[in-house]
């Protein structure tokens, strides 16, 4: 079967695309950037990558027209507050569009459990893109996920960070709605298993584990597969704006992202549909069972895709990496350092291709810190995305406040891009290189100022570049991993 699928390097597109491969079908993928699908991971000749963006119908030109099925895994949490319904629905609008000139004859859409009387605009927003797809001309299955719980996913990584970093929480009241989580590994097996049921066509199911639980009894049943204490205390009195703060300089979100999840979460998302269990056979993971198994996958460095490299979570938006390939010269202020070594490139690119994350940046640590303190106090992302990979990185992943712009081994190369706040324009960029038989690092930060207060921004920690970025390439060539 000849299946194209949107989405393909998000986080649930990642973790769909091998399976469906496993299965035999030919995997026409869609994204705004070949270069954020790492192809190489999946080592098959049945993928052939395509470049589409479905808010601009003139890039769908490239798209196949002998298709057999179509997964529409498309969807914004990042974008402002409360504006998805413009986007999503325009997005959705081009798609059909798209379809209905192809011979595809089947259509998947993953939406959200909107069983609530008094839904957000998120799960509004999921539902009139449910409406926008049922009008396409091909046979469509919806299923419908309320909190999905796997390693990099978004839910998982915030309910990670509260845990992990708070003994005692004073937390918000919606803390006791409802929701069903479900295991991405079931989400998967539900994704996968409905595109060759016929029964399943023109047809809407939600999907959920074996458990109801409040995220109360989540954060709490996290610690417990974790072997910690926690205490958590609901108070009525913080308003949707105090609650979001608390989840921004909490965990590893943003702003705008809180706060759409709180909006979310103040809204039980239960399942009431058991129909496509009878269909689809497939052992429910419980919650508790979910958490140990992302453990799993993280602390063998298996985790294959994360929510923090699928969407861009600052005032950069990087929604293409090859916009920022080509780093600018001109009107730009640049610190450009170069160490002549002796010890084997190959340790020294190690050392590059591990920086960032629990790492760290090598030298001046608390200053690392320290800015990304002030940025998460400006709105911005902070340090705490860190890293999917301790020791890779592909283009478009997220590394702390960075976006990987190239990651090549091959030209020893690694190029970052700041999505921190600023005013201007910043790369980081690293190179290993070869003249007259002797071994080389070149260390290149750029910054484009924007306006007077950017010239005066480059000036104000120049002093700071000095001592941390001499430290860093000093360390890079002397540290032994």
């Amino acid at each position: 079967m000849k299946i194209l699928l949107t989405g393909a390097n998000g986080y649930i597109g990642m973790r769909l695309l091998p399976l469906l491969l496993e299965q035999g079908h030919f995997i026409y993928c869609s994204v705004r950037d070949r270069a954020r699908i790492p192809l190489e991971t999946f080592k098959s000749q049945k993928i052939e990558v395509i470049e589409a963006d479905f808010l601009d119908r003139k890039s769908l030109g490239n798209l196949p027209k002998e298709i057999d099925a179509a997964y529409y895994l498309i969807h914004s949490m990042s974008d402002k507050h409360g504006d998805f319904s413009d986007m999503e629905s325009n997005s959705a609008k081009n798609f059909v569009s798209y379809l209905d000139r192809t011979s595809c004859k089947r259509l998947v859409y993953l939406s959200g459990i909107v069983n609530d009387p008094e839904l957000s605009e998120h799960l509004k927003s999921r539902l009139l893109v449910e409406e926008i797809l049922k009008k396409a001309q091909a046979t469509h299955t919806v299923l419908r996920a309320g909190i999905i719980v796997g390693s990099g996913s978004a839910s998982f990584e915030i309910i990670r960070d509260l845990v992990e970093k708070l003994p005692v929480m004073i937390a918000p009241k919606w803390l006791n709605t409802k929701c069903q989580p479900i295991a991405i590994r079931n989400v998967i097996n539900y994704l996968s298993g409905v595109i060759e049921k016929s029964e399943t066509e023109n047809k809407v199911y939600d999907i959920g584990g074996p458990e109801v639980l409040t995220y109360r009894e989540m954060l709490l049943q996290y610690a417990e597969v974790r072997g910690l204490i926690r205490y958590i205390h609901t108070v009525p009195v913080l308003s949707p704006r105090l609650s979001s703060l608390w989840l921004y300089f909490v965990t590893a979100t943003s702003y705008n992202l809180a706060r759409n999840l709180v909006d979310s979460m103040k809204v039980d998302v239960v399942a009431k549909d058991r129909r496509l269990r009878e269909i689809i056979l497939v052992e429910r993971i419980t919650y508790k069972e979910a958490v140990a198994l992302a453990f799993q996958k993280i602390e063998q460095n298996l985790v294959l895709s994360s929510w923090k490299d699928a969407v861009v979570t600052s005032g950069s938006s990087v929604s293409n990496t090859e916009d920022f390939i080509k780093v600018p010269s001109h009107g730009c202020f640049k610190d450009k350092k170069v160490r002549q070594f002796e010890r084997p490139s190959r340790e020294v690119l190690e050392n590059i291709w591990r920086i960032g994350g629990d790492q760290g940046w090598y030298y001046g640590t608390i200053l690392w810190k320290i800015r990304g303190y002030l940025d998460k106090i400006f709105g911005g992302i902070g340090l705490r995305r860190g890293r999917r990979s301790p020791t890779e990185i592909y283009p478009g992943d997220a590394l702390d406040f960075w976006r990987v712009i190239i990651a090549s081994k091959e030209k020893s190369r690694l190029l970052l891009f700041a999505e921190m706040k600023l005013p201007g324009e910043a790369w980081l960029e690293f190179q290993i290189f070869h003249q007259k038989g002797n071994k080389y690092i070149r260390q290149t930060a750029t910054f484009r100022p924007r306006g007077l207060l950017g010239r005066l921004y480059w000036y104000a920690v120049w002093p700071f570049h000095i001592f941390v970025f001499n430290g860093m390439i000093n360390r890079l060539v002397s540290h032994k991993a």
